[in-house]
């Protein structure tokens, strides 16, 4: 089986005030370290959305094991990333994860559990979501089977309308990884992450 990782990277940080895929993390930028830790996985291909500073992130970013796709609709809302990576899945493509760019403390085996209950239930189940004590995370998993209802939907809603429609193909993973619930959007998100006061800003 062949699995792809679209990236959601075209945002504008606006909560955090800066550049939030560039933040510093454990000496490198928060996007890199993401990306870093899918490179550690059975992931096939990694397909990077950028929209808002796409020229600074990716003079930044090492994108040689990367499949670049930029989005200038970034401002319409999480979707059109997610469509815009979409169009760039390799033909071999099976499934998709859908990953947002904020992420950095998901680990390697959240991807390898979500691939390894794909191969046991499909096609029974086509939507895999990592669980924390019941609460659902991200990254979330996808059968390319639903790769052209994302382009039915309008909005920021993201990929919540194909969980909606088909709630008897979704499969929960509960895993012992409560990264999966948490992301950065806030500069006290970040402090509290770090465990120290920012720096200057990016």
């Amino acid at each position: 089986m062949f699995f792809s990782a679209i990236v959601l990277a075209a945002g504008e940080s606006k909560r955090m005030g800066r550049t939030k895929q560039l933040l510093d993390v454990g000496g490198k930028p928060l996007l890199q370290h993401i990306l870093d830790g899918i490179h550690k996985t059975e992931v096939d291909e990694v397909i990077l959305v950028l929209g808002h500073e796409a020229e600074r992130i990716r003079e930044t970013i090492d994108t040689s094991r990367l499949k670049v796709v930029l989005n200038p609709d970034y401002p319409k809302g999480m979707i059109t990333s997610i469509q815009r990576g979409l169009q760039a899945l390799d033909d071999r493509s099976e499934a998709f994860f859908i990953v947002l760019a904020d992420q950095p403390g998901i680990e390697p085996r959240v991807y390898n559990s979500l691939i390894r209950e794909f191969r046991n239930r499909f096609p029974g189940k086509t939507i895999f979501l990592p669980a924390y004590k019941g609460r659902r995370g991200h990254p979330a998993l996808f059968s390319v089977k639903h790769r052209c209802e994302a382009f039915r939907i309008e909005g920021d809603r993201g990929f919540r309308e194909v969980l909606e429609r088909v709630p008897q193909e979704v499969f929960l993973v509960e895993l012992e990884s409560e990264s999966i619930i948490h992301d950065l959007d806030t500069p006290e998100q970040y402090q509290n992450f770090m465990g120290k006061i920012p720096e200057e800003p990016v």
